[in-house]
């Protein structure tokens, strides 16, 4: 079992605090920790709405500025990271920082589930995977979160990325995710439809029944925010393990690993199951809730952000009637807080070189009717 420590922007900028992460997944057991590597500017626009932190509300692009360190930063990192014999792993939001990252060699890329459909990125990380394996090398190892997504955005993205050295994460998109509607018979399923490792990204609370479920079910990776204390300020702070909670999970399923070994599969998954169903603080129910039903689909308490958490096209400027909009207009980006949602990515190339039947405003999402006569109707 593979488990990723997500220290995700927890450090702040800071690298000491990134190397007090890292020292703090590696004792804890981790295999691998994860940064994200955040441009503002390829995740979401300006007007996008605000965030409420501790010190009140602040507009979240201006959040995600704050997050900005250099690439010397990942160097660092990744650099501190092998010294304490963990993998580097990182996650890029757009085309850009996916290149700078692609430089440092990274031991994985990790596609978040906001960027499962950012098909330019994935495109970009398709031909550079291509590219490596016409030099003869390895391609990078893919990762990717199924967060906030359909089994057609799953098979999209495969099949642009292919399925060689691919994970698939199943991931719930909600911050805290609830334990019961996590649906772990999943991992089953999504191995079975696309012959890929599978695992689990964990937004839970509990550092123990969402990963050991994922274990019986055949999961091979696990990944889960760290952070040095839930009081402070990072975006995944509230929801992330502290240390001795990390270091807790690790051992559980370093255990569930062992009764795998022993029992084998299918009567190994009994036992977990069995076990964690006679703990008192989850019970029969909570854990055959946890288990679901192994078919795809949005959970409650991620439906309201399918179309705003994931990519659309949204215009970067006011733009007049008449207009033909050029590839500086448009982007790639969350929708969030306030915007409207956007038509898909897919269709970026068909935007790109149409003319607008309307007036349209910065920050607003592309709509088909922008782009035909109806619009003047």
């Amino acid at each position: 079992m593979e488990i990723i420590a997500e220290i995700g922007t927890s450090h702040g900028g800071s690298f000491d605090k990134a190397k007090e992460l890292i020292d703090a997944a590696a004792d804890a057991g981790a295999t691998a920790v994860k940064f994200q590597w955040v441009y503002a500017d390829e995740i979401l626009h300006p007007d996008t709405g605000f965030v409420t932190l501790p010190g009140g509300a602040i507009p979240l692009y201006e959040r995600f500025k704050q997050l900005e360190v250099t690439p010397e930063f990942f160097v660092d990192c990744r650099d501190y990271a092998r010294k304490r014999g963990t993998a580097f792993i990182c996650s890029p939001f757009g085309t850009r920082s996916l290149k700078e990252l692609a430089s440092l060699a990274p031991d994985a890329i990790k596609v978040a589930s906001p960027e499962l459909n950012h098909i330019p990125m994935l495109r970009a990380l398709s031909e550079l995977r291509a590219g490596q394996e016409k030099k003869g090398e390895s391609p990078v190892p893919v990762i990717i979160s199924s967060g906030v997504s359909t089994l057609r955005d799953i098979e999209t993205a495969l099949s642009i990325l292919g399925r060689n050295g691919i994970t698939l994460l199943h991931c719930i998109t909600s911050y805290p995710a609830p334990e019961r509607e996590y649906n772990l018979r999943l991992l089953e399923t999504l191995a079975a439809v696309f012959g890929v490792k599978t695992g689990v990204s964990d937004h839970s609370l509990d550092p123990v029944l969402v990963p050991s479920l994922a274990s019986a079910m055949g999961g091979t990776m696990i990944e889960k925010h760290i952070t040095l204390s839930k009081k402070t300020d990072g975006l995944d702070d509230p929801v992330a393990l502290e240390p001795e909670q990390f270091a807790h999970m690790c051992y559980c399923l370093r255990q569930c690993e062992a009764v795998l070994r022993r029992y084998g599969a299918q009567e190994g998954k009994a036992v977990i199951i069995r076990q964690l169903a006679e703990q008192e603080q989850y019970g029969p129910e909570l854990v055959q809730a946890a288990i679901g039903d192994g078919v795809k689909k949005l959970a409650p308490s991620e439906q309201a952000n399918y179309g705003r958490t994931n990519r659309s096209l949204h215009y970067m400027h006011a733009l007049k009637k008449g207009h033909v909009i050029t590839e500086n207009d448009v982007a790639v980006l969350r929708t969030e807080k306030v915007l409207t949602p956007g038509i898909r990515p897919e269709a970026l190339e068909t935007v790109i070189g149409a003319r607008l039947f309307r007036d349209v405003s910065s920050g607003d999402g592309v709509q088909w009717d922008d782009l035909t006569e109806r619009a003047t109707r």
